[in-house]
């Protein structure tokens, strides 16, 4: 079997899959936020934290939860980081300086998982299980929370404005999906052959010569969270391409399709709640098709690349696993940047100059194709508010969405949510680039080297956690600006979705006429899929054309 034919045979083998759990999941992601009796854990959780898990909430109260609990996360895994000297299980680690805790912390919290330090040299099992593990499932239930806010704003119809609890949505995210999914995920990576663990320092010896320390851990289950909250990060620095965490090619397209399938699966769940199964099958097909087409198009990049070692090869081999091939790399890649995963299996770095601009366009995106979780679901319904509002300029009619009218406070908070991202981007690289940094922190010049930092601050800003690689982001400008970037890329655009999400559960439907804008037809879906093309280009296309267009087509 040839190299290409394998690559497609998987992308059709994980399309069948996703395909397949897509109903059933979706169907039990509606009826987990439906509302219904609550479990006796769930009763225990609320009275411990003191919360009335029936009280609903306006949005800024909504708000006020998901910020008071985020402090309150960053807060303790820095603390953990920090005693992590004196902490049993450390493995004889030092505590992690004050910059780099406090990035982490940052990263884990904001669902970013980037890490400026090598897993298995710097984090004990405390604090990769207490802290980091920890953190995978709660910051993905924080996204899924703020996605069924805004749902419940385009259903509400009574004009209050309540758009649920968010003790109760994050609760339920926990234990009725992420933990149930989670523990069959990690049984079935164990019992591929990732480790699980919590082993100390081993000496291991090398074909070559020589030996190399390496140590166990609770891999397996922090995996299976990693890929399936799309949080990224890794217990080893080598991330997915390390053969403890991702073994064999059953493993890496497993990981990819847990990377996919709740952000796949919420459509479904979106179209329920609003009452119009077509409106999740427009939302689904939009995310399917920008998936489907970067994917196809990384495959090309890569097999197809000139040059007489890479013809020899049968493509762009460099920084890929030879087991997972060029076809399984290039699914990984597209799916950890077309969502806010960060987990990769091979070095992005070495990807060809397009296939590099590949992966960074979709973070620019705002990785909503189908994006992270909960956070690709919100995302891809700004961009269709602001579809149907371009829909409604071009006919001269007031642009409605789901029956709720498009005026201008939710037009002003979509647009404000599309300018944060893009900010943060292009003013972190500019300042990167132009202030001094340290030396040692490019290690590459020219149209690479302006890539890797814009990589960096797309990443951190689009709460991915990715890196190009050959960029040092272990430095206190690094660690600082990247964790702000993060911090302000995670939660300014929730205050925007939860506020448009409270303006629109304040309106009255209105009724469907003759000239109301068909949202669940293909024509909505092209208008949704150019109008994600047409901002993102429009945003970043000179930094693009600075960076990876420059070096793909010198």
């Amino acid at each position: 079997m040839g190299p290409v034919l394998a690559g497609v045979l998987q992308l059709l083998a994980l399309t069948g899959a996703l395909a397949l759990v897509h109903i059933p999941l979706g169907n039990h992601l509606a009826r987990v936020y439906s509302g219904g009796r609550h479990w006796r854990v769930e009763r225990w959780i609320y009275r411990a934290i003191g919360a009335d898990p029936d009280a609903e909430m306006r949005w800024p109260a909504y708000l006020r939860g998901v910020l008071a609990f985020s402090a309150a996360g960053v807060l303790f895994l820095y603390l953990l980081q920090r005693l992590q000297g004196v902490l049993p299980g450390s493995l004889g680690f030092a505590s992690v300086p004050p910059a780099q805790a406090f990035n982490t912390a940052v990263s884990f919290v904001t669902n970013t998982n980037w890490q400026s330090y090598y897993g298995e040299q710097t984090m004990g099992h405390v604090v990769q299980t207490a802290g980091l593990a920890v953190q995978n499932f709660v910051s993905a239930a924080v996204g899924m929370a703020v996605a069924v806010a805004l749902v419940r704003g385009f259903a509400r119809s009574e004009r209050s404005g309540e758009l649920g609890n968010f003790w109760t949505d994050l609760v339920r995210g926990i234990t009725r999906v992420l933990v149930p999914l989670a523990t069959v995920a990690a049984i079935v990576l164990a019992a591929r052959g990732v480790i699980q663990n919590f082993s100390g320092i081993h000496e291991v010896g090398q074909f070559t010569g020589g030996s190399q320390q390496w140590n166990g851990g609770a891999v397996a289950s922090q995996e299976a969270i990693k890929e399936l909250g799309t949080n990224g990060g890794g217990y080893f620095n080598a991330n997915s391409a390390h053969p403890f965490e991702n073994p064999t090619p059953f493993t890496n397209l497993f990981e990819i399709f847990l990377i996919l399938v709740i952000p796949f699966s919420l459509p479904r769940a979106f179209g329920l709640l609003v009452g119009s199964v077509r409106q999740g099958y427009a939302i689904l097909a939009a995310m399917a098709a920008i998936w489907a087409g970067f994917a196809a198009l990384m495959m090309w990049t890569e097999f197809a690349h000139h040059g007489p070692a890479l013809e020899a090869a049968g493509g762009a081999l460099e920084g890929k696993e030879v087991r997972f091939g060029i076809g399984g790399s290039s699914i990984f890649a597209v799916s950890t940047t077309l969502t806010s995963t960060g987990a990769v299996d091979s070095f992005h770095s070495s990807f060809t100059g397009l296939g590099g601009g590949i992966t960074l366009l979709g973070m620019m995106l705002g990785e909503i194709a189908p994006g992270g979780v909960g956070s690709g679901l919100y995302g891809m319904l700004v961009m269709a508010v602001v579809a149907v509002f371009l829909a409604g300029l071009m006919v001269g009619r007031t642009p409605e969405y789901l029956g709720k009218k498009i005026g201008p406070r939710e037009i002003k908070l979509a647009a404000l949510y599309i300018l944060i991202t893009p900010a943060l981007v292009l003013v972190g690289t500019a300042l990167s680039v132009a202030l001094p940094t340290p030396p040692h922190s490019a290690l590459n010049s020219g149209a690479h080297g302006f890539s890797e930092v814009l990589y960096a601050f797309t990443s951190a800003a689009n709460n991915n956690g990715s890196a190009f690689a050959g960029l040092n982001a272990d430095t206190d400008w690094f660690n600082t600006a990247t964790g702000l970037a993060m911090l302000f890329g995670r939660f300014l655009p929730m205050v925007f979705v939860l506020a448009l999400a409270g303006s629109l559960g304040e309106q009255r439907p209105v009724a469907v006429t003759a000239g109301t804008l068909r949202t669940e037809k293909p024509l909505f879906t092209g208008v949704l899929v150019g109008a994600v093309l047409i901002v993102t280009g429009l945003t970043f296309f000179p930094a693009l054309a600075l960076g990876p267009l420059a070096e793909g087509l010198a």
